[in-house]
C-alpha cells in the first residue's frame, strides 16, 4: 500500500509542477509518468541498496533517457520531460534542513546535509549529462542496423 502512494503522490507533484511550467496539456499525463517511474526506481533502489546517491542517479538516467525518446516520438522538446521528470528527485526537504541548522547554529548537521544535498544535486546533473550519451550510442547503434 505505501507503494501505490508513493506512486500517486509522484505523479501528482510531476503533473501539478507541469502545470506550473506551462507543459502542454496532453504531454501533463506522459511527464506525470516519466516522473512516476523515475520515483519509483529511485525508492525501491534506495529501500533495497540504502544508497540516496546511486538511485538517484539511476533514476535520472531512467528519466532523461525516456525523456529524449518520448520527445522524438512526440515531437516535442526533450525539456518538457526531463525537467517534470526530475522535479521528484531533488533535494528541496533536505535543503530546507541544511538552512535550518544553520540557523539554528547546529554547524556540524548543516554541513552534513549540505553536503548529501550537494551530492545529490550533482547527481541529478551528471545523470542527465550521461543520459546523452547513453541516447548517442542508442542512436549509432540503430543507424548501424539500419545501414548493415
Amino acid at each position: 500500500m505505501d507503494i501505490l502512494a508513493q506512486l500517486i503522490t509522484s505523479f501528482l507533484a510531476t503533473a501539478a509542477f507541469g502545470v506550473i511550467f506551462n507543459i502542454p496539456k496532453e504531454s501533463l499525463i506522459r511527464c506525470g509518468l516519466i516522473g512516476m517511474g523515475g520515483w519509483l526506481i529511485y525508492y525501491i533502489l534506495n529501500g533495497y541498496f540504502g544508497n540516496a546517491v546511486l538511485a538517484t542517479l539511476l533514476a535520472t538516467v531512467f528519466i532523461a533517457v525516456l525523456g529524449q525518446q518520448m520527445a522524438k516520438v512526440y515531437k516535442t522538446p526533450v525539456i518538457i520531460f526531463t525537467v517534470a521528470g526530475i522535479i521528484p528527485l531533488v533535494p528541496g526537504g533536505l535543503a530546507y534542513d541544511s538552512m535550518r541548522n544553520i540557523v539554528e547554529n547546529d554547524y556540524n548537521l548543516a554541513i552534513a546535509s549540505a553536503a548529501k544535498v550537494l551530492m545529490l544535486a550533482g547527481t541529478i546533473a551528471f545523470g542527465l549529462v550521461f543520459s546523452e550519451v547513453i541516447n548517442q550510442i542508442i542512436k549509432k547503434v540503430t543507424a548501424y542496423r539500419v545501414k548493415g
